[in-house]
Parts: structure tokens; sequence; C-alpha cells
């Protein structure tokens, strides 16, 4: 791949996960704070993430695979997005900002399977060059929350107070814009599909995967990665709103550390692998749940500030040990020929229904434990905890250990 090729490319990956990171991390908190939001009304508005990603496959499916180049309806999506952006930065109510962030979502979400596709026309070997494009995506996550914290201070206890938080979707939207017209000139990559190919129902959804369901052991696993997707919900909900409320310092740049751990996990995982085997390796990504909200649940910012930052920390083990194993582990059981549905298959049951269920699970909870206004976030968190440790027991019972090729 050319150098200039690849600086294009980073960019890009840079540029669309700043976007998500610059507003989806505080939205909990301006929301409550800032719009008088209910824990029902607040998981409304992530569950948008949810129905982008059901609806994320029609678009590419039908659209995107058949009549234009990905980078030109990548630009379309972010030029339009970023309009929807400047709407959610002037929202005075809820009933106000929702339609905003449904519609941005539905745009939005589509948009993380276009950068792929326009990274990997250009790429000889994927599986070499990818991982050293895609970190730039973990990049501009860690750098738009350091700079909310950091630089901006929007997050600050004064600055929620005074409303400062709504600047994340103006500076959202000035990277959309600038990405959007970014797109323009990228590499070209053109439809996959001809517009003429028939394209059924079954393709776009990934239902050709539904064999893999013939295996019980993956029945097993693609169940529990629905359910764990329930208190990965907890934590984008309700984490940053915890931390803000409690007093912890640049809380959103305290949680940007959770993608630093990511990174230092992806690159560990094939060791892990290797020397642990697939069911060891699942379970301690569940068991790192359990323990990261037993951590939020009992920790403070005061004298134990130090459980805190380990639960963030933590977010490398929850993740890459759990759901990027995961991807390998349906990488390797779907084979060539259905690899791309099922990676469809999975990610639309996971950050579709799963997510779905978890944000509609996380609201309810914090609903429940709000008493006379006042957050009872000790009783919050011990919940995702416990149907944590339910899944990791289950699936320490049912699961059996299987080997997967793994590359070092």
């Amino acid at each position: 791949m050319k150098t200039i090729v690849k600086t294009q490319l980073s960019i890009m990956m840079f540029l669309e996960f700043f976007i998500w990171g610059a507003w989806f991390v505080t939205l909990g908190t301006f929301l409550s704070q800032n719009l008088n939001a209910t824990g029902a009304e607040t998981a409304m508005a992530y569950s948008t993430q949810s129905w982008g990603a059901i609806i994320a496959p029609f678009i590419i499916g039908l659209i995107a695979d058949r009549f234009f180049n990905a980078e030109r309806i990548l630009g379309v999506l972010h030029l339009a997005g970023g309009g929807l952006m400047l709407m959610m930065f002037g929202a005075d109510s809820f009933d106000n900002f929702y339609p905003y962030v449904l519609g941005y979502m539905i745009l939005y979400m589509p948009t993380l399977a276009l950068v792929n596709s326009v990274s990997f026309y250009q790429m000889k070997d994927a599986a070499k060059e990818f991982s050293l494009i895609r970190v730039f995506g973990t990049i501009g996550w860690i750098v738009a929350g350091t700079l909310i914290s950091y630089y901006f201070s929007w997050d600050s206890s004064t600055s929620v107070a005074d409303g400062m938080l709504k600047n994340t979707f103006l500076m959202a939207a000035y990277a959309s814009f600038a990405l959007g017209v970014f797109s323009f000139f990228l590499p070209k990559t053109p439809p996959s599909k001809s517009a003429g190919d028939k394209v059924s129902m079954r393709q776009i959804l990934g239902l050709d995967a539904l064999k893999l369901f013939n295996d019980k052991n993956y029945l097993i696993f693609f169940i529990s990665s629905i359910l764990l997707c329930i208190p990965l919900a907890f934590y984008y909900q309700n984490a940053n709103p915890f931390l803000t409320e409690i007093g912890l310092s640049n809380p959103t740049g305290k949680m940007a550390w959770g993608q630093v751990s990511e990174v230092i996990f992806m690159l560990l995982l094939p060791y892990f692998l290797i020397r642990l085997g697939l069911k060891k390796t699942l379970l301690i990504g569940m068991l790192a749940w359990v323990l990261r909200y037993l951590f939020f649940a009992y920790g403070n910012a005061d004298e134990k500030t130090s459980m805190l930052i380990v639960g963030i920390l933590l977010h490398g083990i929850c993740y890459d040990f759990f759901f990027v194993t995961g991807q390998i582990y349906t990488d390797a059981k779907a084979g060539p020929k259905i690899k791309s549905a099922a990676q469809g298959l999975i990610t639309l049951a996971t950050y579709g229904i799963g997510m779905l269920i978890g944000f509609w699970s996380a609201g309810k909870i914090y609903d429940a434990y709000t008493i006379e206004g006042v957050q009872q976030w000790k009783e919050v968190w011990l919940a995702p905890a416990g149907f944590a440790f339910l899944i990791l027991i289950l699936f320490l019972i049912i699961f059996k250990n299987e080997k997967i090729e793994v590359r070092e």
C-alpha cells in the first residue's frame, strides 16, 4: 500500500471514531444533568445505536454494495450527520433531542462498515495491514475524551452545571463535516456488486450463517454474547454519569484510559489464546465484567479512587477477551464461504438485539434505584455484576473448550 493511501485511511479511521467518542461517552451525563432525562429516556437515546446497527445492513446491502462508491456514500452520510449534530447541539428538551439522535445514528452506524470497505479495498494483505489502520480509530476515540476532560474541561462539575457538555455535539459536528468533505478525496471504492444483482433478505441479515447453530457449542457462545451485551450497555450508558456525579476529576479523560487498555490487550490477546485456550480466555473476559462492576459498586472518588480506575482499565480484558475472541472464534467456525455472513449476524445480534435489551435494562435499573432524586449507585452496579456472574457460571458449566488456530 502506498504511503499516501495509508495516510488517507489512517486520517479517515481517526476521524470516524473521534466523532463517535466526542459525544457518545458523555451523552448520559448531558441528558440527565442538562435535559433532565429519566433513565428510560436516556436508554431510548442510547438505543438509537442498536436501531442504527439493525438498519445498517439494509443501507449497505441494498445501496452501498450495488449502486455507489463507498467513499461517496461515506461523505454524504457524514455531511448529513454533521447537520443533525448541530440540531442536537441546539435541542433544549429530550423530546426535541430524540428525533435528531435517532436520525443521526441511522446515518452513522452504516459508516462503520463503509470505512472498513474503503480500507479493505486498498489492501493486498488485510490480515497484516488492517490492524495498523484500525488502531487510529481507537486513538481518535482517546483523543476526543482527552480533549473533553483535560483541554476543554467540559465534564467538570461547574461546566456540566453550566451546560457546557452540549459543546461535544458541536465538536462532533465539525469533525463530521471534515470527514464528509475528506471522504470525497479518498481512494475510489466501487460497489462490490452490480446494480442488476439480486440481493436477498437472507444475505443482508447474514442468515446463511444460521447453519452454525447446528453446532451446540457455538449456539451457547452466540446466546452468551447477546446476554453479555446487557452488562456492556450498563457501562456505556451509566459509567460517565456515575463518575461525574460522585466527583471523580476528569471522568471522560479517565474513561479514555479504558481504550488504551483495549489496545494493549488486543496486542496480547493471541498470546493468551494460545497459552490458555478458547474457553479460559472467554471466561476471563466474563469474570472481568463481574469484577469491574463490583469495583464501581464499592469504589468512590476519595480513598477508593483506585477501585474506579481499575474498573475502567479492565475494559481491555472485558472487551477483548470476550468480544474480540468471539469474533476470532466465529471466523474460525464459519470458514471462508460464510465468514462475512457469520460476522454480520453476530454483529446484528450483539450490537442490535443484545445492546437494545441492555440499554432498556440499564434505564429500568437506573430509575428503580433513584430514590427522592438521589441515585443509589451501589445497587445500580450490583445488578449487572450479578447478571454477568450468572452468565459466567452457566457458560463455565455448559460450554466445552475448543481448539482454534491463532497466528501470533
